[in-house]
């Protein structure tokens, strides 16, 4: 089979010289059609439900793995079944992009749905908290399969007429696992037992797989002269570097002494030169064009994430909220996000992308402005929250904005490998943020607690506002 459609050829449009997808349809049928016409109906049902389980999975855990730490006396490696899973999925990131370019979206989404499941389960029996590591990080490697195979599956399922719209739709299907999944998750642990909150995803998301995967079948590469090359060695060596250095870094980020320094400085430099390998030439220079669109996700990432990590934490030590109340703050940021990429989908849109990014980031400096606020006990907590939510707005109209670029400026046959840089600059920018500010947090919160929020907050922020300058730079001279 050589993964393409009956009768479908390649196409050559006369302006660029690029070759076209062979599958995707007009941009006017784009704009007449539907999510939920028949031609798209079950990529679309399966990419968001997938989409959704691998939110749900995320916040059920944060959830529960205080009590998996508790349960397997694991508790010195706490932050390492968080930070496994993030470091993990680089590998896959990088694997993802010339698999999907070479032999089409569906072959690394049913491996990634496979090794996702499969780290589940293996967390879900662990009977040490060093199994349940094991899995966290086999989970994290199949998750960035699946991210970067289901953008590719967009560029080549549904016309760019209709990015924007899919993009929100993903954004969108964080809302009820947002709103619920805490709640689920408390009741599997507090009446099933916390090994359910792992064992119950995977049977849904072979479910998800029956949906996408078969309107994907066909889809090959995008050109008869994709790269063929594939995954180079050295590159899969940089992406495992990577890797590492993340979970040094984040590791070291959580040492109390001058060597927990020492190691923190050398995994920073690690990680930038594995990510100076991977990432496209010029992104961290900001680059004009596509570079400073991946360097964009990433910043974007780091500040928002830098601070929602110690926003349940500084409401319920600083100024006494319940947990759940800590957490009902994220819940409405998930629904600012939502509204935002509601906002973003609308066929009518009266902002360039540059505009867009740079409100984004102006919200999301807002935002974590407000939070820093919620600090002072003479300010009302709502100051904070309604912050959160300006920021998580932010977010919704970053975040498809910067997927429709990427999958814009990169012809078909390099989509894989673009979508796979934004998605690893996203997870290399937040490890390294999350390790610096928690580095920087520990050894301030003994001695000045609000002090340790508000530096952190403060480095979050700094981030947005590098982000606002550089937002004009997305475009390509000319």
């Amino acid at each position: 089979m050589d993964g393409r459609r009956d009768g479908d050829t390649a196409a050559t449009t006369q302006d660029t010289g690029e070759i076209a997808s062979p599958s995707v349809p007009s941009r006017d049928e784009g704009n007449r059609a539907s999510l939920f016409d028949r031609r798209y109906r079950g990529t679309t049902i399966g990419a968001v439900v997938l989409v959704a389980l691998y939110a749900f999975e995320a916040l059920a855990v944060a959830t529960a793995m205080p009590t998996v730490a508790q349960a397997l006396d694991g508790l010195p490696l706490y932050a390492l079944a968080f930070g496994g899973t993030l470091a993990s999925s680089v590998i896959g990131m990088v694997a993802c992009g010339p698999w999907a370019d070479r032999r089409g979206p569906a072959p690394p989404l049913r491996h990634g749905i496979v090794w996702f499941s499969i780290g589940l389960l293996i967390a879900g029996f662990a009977p040490s908290m060093e199994v349940l590591l094991l899995g966290r990080i086999v989970q994290g490697f199949g998750g960035g399969l699946m991210s970067v195979a289901l953008y590719v599956a967009v560029g080549r399922v549904y016309p760019p007429a209709m990015h924007p719209r899919i993009f929100a739709s993903f954004a969108a299907a964080w809302v009820v696992p947002a709103v619920i999944g805490p709640t689920i998750a408390g009741a599997l642990v507090q009446y099933l037992g916390w090994r359910w909150v792992f064992l119950s995803v995977p049977l849904l998301a072979m479910t998800a797989a029956a949906c996408v995967l078969p309107a994907l079948r066909g889809l090959g590469s995008a050109t008869e002269h994709a790269d063929g090359a594939g995954l180079s060695p050295h590159r899969l060596a940089w992406a495992v570097g990577a890797a590492a250095s993340a979970l040094a870094l984040h590791y070291a980020g959580q040492l109390r002494h001058a060597g927990g320094a020492v190691m923190l400085a050398a995994s920073a430099i690690a990680l930038l030169v594995c990510a100076w390998h991977l990432l496209p030439r010029g992104t961290l220079r900001a680059a004009r064009g596509l570079p400073t669109v991946v360097m964009m996700r990433g910043i974007a990432s780091g500040a928002f994430f830098g601070t929602e990590v110690f926003i349940p934490l500084m409401l319920s030590r600083e100024r006494g909220l319940s947990p759940t109340m800590a957490g009902a703050a994220l819940t409405l940021g998930a629904l600012g996000w939502s509204l935002g990429s509601w906002c973003r989908s609308r066929p009518s849109q009266p902002f360039t992308p540059s505009q867009l990014l740079r409100y984004g980031m102006a919200l999301i400096v807002i935002g974590i402005a407000g939070v820093a606020c919620a600090v002072s006990p003479s300010l009302p907590v709502g100051v904070g929250i309604v912050g959160w939510i300006a920021a998580g707005f932010g977010m919704g109209l970053l975040f498809p904005t910067l997927s429709v670029l990427i999958l814009e400026l990169s012809p078909p046959h390099r989509q894989g490998v673009n979508s796979s840089a934004l998605h690893l600059c996203d997870a290399l920018f937040t490890a390294t943020v999350l390790a610096v500010g928690g580095s920087v947090f520990a050894a301030l919160m003994t001695r000045a607690p609000s002090m340790a929020y508000l530096v952190g907050f403060g480095i979050s922020a700094a981030l947005a506002l590098l982000g606002a300058v550089l937002a004009s730079r997305v475009r390509p001279a000319g």
